[in-house]
């Protein structure tokens, strides 16, 4: 009986192998090869951030100046520095509760603040081309007393009061750092931003006194913006408080926002009133309740 030929059969397909990706060690990872027992770590380039920043605003420039100097890197930087020397300076980030973004970045910004005008009186003018107090920003700001966290954040309200009886307007200039808005269900940015500056009547209880009359009369009050900040900071208030429940409650509402965003609620003289804003970052709270201590 004749045989049948028997068939060469391919060899099995080789797996393909996927390749860990190496990583990257962040600028305050202390691990190397020796831990590792690899001899090919990646070498971090740039000098490290100083452990112990003399001041909060010497440990947010270490960070910024090594991410700016080395766009090609990939991984994280840990501010391990930096949240030590906050949690050094205000003892309400020394634990682990949650703290309120908006709260912290007005911390941050007014600490900012303070040390540079301390180290504007302590240093030489001579001696400030490696400060932070000299470094340039393009406005058109020219006040010597201001600082880099003015010349960004810093924009000014004006509340324009006017008495319904004599038609007489009055104004007081109020400068910020950034707008808080109240917000509406299924509301936008714009939006809340029309609502922050519609108008307010004042009577009954609340009757404005009335130069032009010498008396309390009935006015009308709305607010304004007078100088647009370079940087525009918005934030939304998502806590209010419940009378029946005599607590904060969050309020969960969708809120749209828009990738450009041009103000219209200035004043008629303002400078550069078609400024366009573009969307730079958002920061979600993350959490139902808010602890008030």
């Amino acid at each position: 009986m004749a045989q049948a030929p028997q068939t060469a059969q391919s060899p099995p397909p080789v797996p393909t192998v996927r390749k860990k990706p190496e990583r990257k060690f962040s600028v305050t990872d202390t691990r190397g090869a020796s831990e590792t027992g690899s001899t090919n770590a990646p070498t971090l380039s740039g000098p490290p951030i100083p452990s112990t920043p003399r001041t909060l605003s010497s440990a947010l420039r270490s960070l910024f100046a090594h991410i700016s100097k080395h766009p090609g890197d990939k991984g994280t930087v840990a501010p391990r520095a930096f949240i030590e020397k906050l949690k050094e300076l205000n003892e309400l980030f020394r634990s682990s509760m949650h703290q309120d973004a908006h709260e912290f970045l007005n911390y941050l910004l007014n600490r900012i603040v303070e040390e540079i005008e301390e180290e504007r009186k302590s240093t030489p003018e001579s001696d400030l081309s490696n400060s932070l107090v000299s470094l340039p920003v393009s406005t058109g700001s020219n006040s010597s007393s201001s600082t880099i966290v003015h010349r960004l954040f810093e924009g000014v309200l004006t509340s324009e009061t006017r008495c319904l009886t004599c038609e007489t307007v009055s104004s007081r200039d109020e400068s910020f750092l950034d707008l808080s808005i109240d917000i509406e269900q299924n509301s936008s940015v714009t939006a809340c931003l029309r609502q922050f500056s519609a108008s307010e009547m004042l009577c009954q209880k609340n009757k404005f006194f009335c130069d032009g009359c010498c008396d309390l009369q009935e006015a009308e009050k709305r607010m304004k913006i007078k100088k647009l900040p370079n940087v525009l900071a918005l934030h939304l208030k998502r806590f209010k408080y419940q009378d029946d429940l005599q607590k904060y409650i969050k309020l969960t509402y969708r809120v749209a926002f828009p990738m450009e965003l041009r103000l219209f609620n200035t004043v008629d003289d303002t400078d550069d009133p078609d400024r366009l804003y573009e969307l730079y970052a958002i920061v979600v709270h993350i959490g139902k309740c808010v602890t008030v201590l």
